[in-house]
């Protein structure tokens, strides 16, 4: 499933963050849970849950199977990172 999360994030999703001046990473891919990351403009921005839930999420969705979890990953303010709940 990494394989083909990745091959969406990269052609259809990945594009449209970029286009806002975001960026989106795929961090890992355990079982039917996508784990993500978004930066430059996205970073702090308060629209992130709105991006993941009804963008990020229905797309991956769509192309891997209704069981998809997308867990949307922050930075911590001292630069590692800590997962944050699921948004949505």
């Amino acid at each position: 499933m990494q394989d083909k999360a990745k091959a969406v994030i990269d052609e259809v999703i990945r594009p449209l963050i970029e286009a806002d001046g975001g960026r989106l990473d795929l961090v890992e891919v355990t079982g039917n849970r996508v784990v993500i990351q978004l930066s430059g403009t996205c970073k702090g921005c308060p629209g992130q849950p709105y991006t993941v839930a009804r963008i990020i999420e229905p797309v991956l969705r769509k192309a891997l199977g209704v069981s998809v979890d997308v867990e949307l990953r922050l930075p911590s303010p001292l630069g590692t990172t800590a997962a944050a709940a699921k948004q949505g």
